[in-house]
């Protein structure tokens, strides 16, 4: 097995996009966004957006950095933006509009997209962790070891939401309020960590 991968890179990336992408934390906020929907809409969503954060972070990981590059964007940059998209959808949480039925079910919006599946879930720390793993991947290994991390981690986000259904019939409607509230007020800390770590880079880089 040690020919065909490094363990303990794959335990490595593993841990840094688990503690990163938070699979039991995101459970709150999925069933925040996902209040209005039926069981059968919500596992559908739960795929949806694990779909899309596997996506982004699998083209990050292969084209992120001649993207960035190219478009001329700096690391904190992204990490700016995200924050403040994640600040927005926090102060929804917040203020109850989340509540409202989603526009996701008239084909405008789908919140499994945005802001679930990116940039909640593959947001500018899991895209600039994984970047790192693959610029010091120099062997077959080591690219194997990297894959097989970001597929065991999307599947425990996929173990979490597909579950969530159990958790929103135990907590009913008023613990699901309860539980919007704690989730925009986590989210909007989580996201003004990411603007303020974004301005310590833009401050530390001038």
């Amino acid at each position: 097995m040690s020919a065909v991968l490094d363990a303990q890179l794959l335990a490595e990336v593993f841990v840094t996009l688990f503690v990163i992408m938070d699979p039991p934390g995101t459970v709150p906020v999925f069933l925040a966004l996902t209040s209005t929907m039926a069981s059968r809409q919500r596992h559908r969503a739960a795929r949806q957006a694990i779909a899309v954060a596997f996506g982004v972070i699998v083209v990050f990981a292969l084209f992120g950095q001649q993207v960035l590059d190219y478009m001329n964007i700096s690391l904190p940059a992204l990490q700016a933006s995200g924050g403040l998209l994640l600040l927005l959808v926090a102060m929804e949480l917040l203020t109850g509009k989340m509540e409202e039925p989603m526009p996701s079910e008239t084909g405008s919006v789908n919140v499994a997209l945005v802001p679930l599946g990116t940039p909640l879930l593959a947001g500018p720390g899991a895209i600039v962790a994984t970047m790192v793993f693959v610029q010091h991947a120099d062997t077959r290994e080591a690219w194997v070891s990297i894959a097989l991390g970001v597929v065991a981690v999307h599947l425990c986000l996929w173990l979490s939401m597909r579950f969530a259904s159990s958790i929103h019939r135990v907590l009913k409607d008023s613990g699901t309020t309860l539980v919007t509230r704690i989730a925009g007020l986590l989210l909007a800390a989580i996201a003004v960590q990411l603007v303020a770590d974004a301005v310590k880079a833009f401050i530390e880089a001038a």
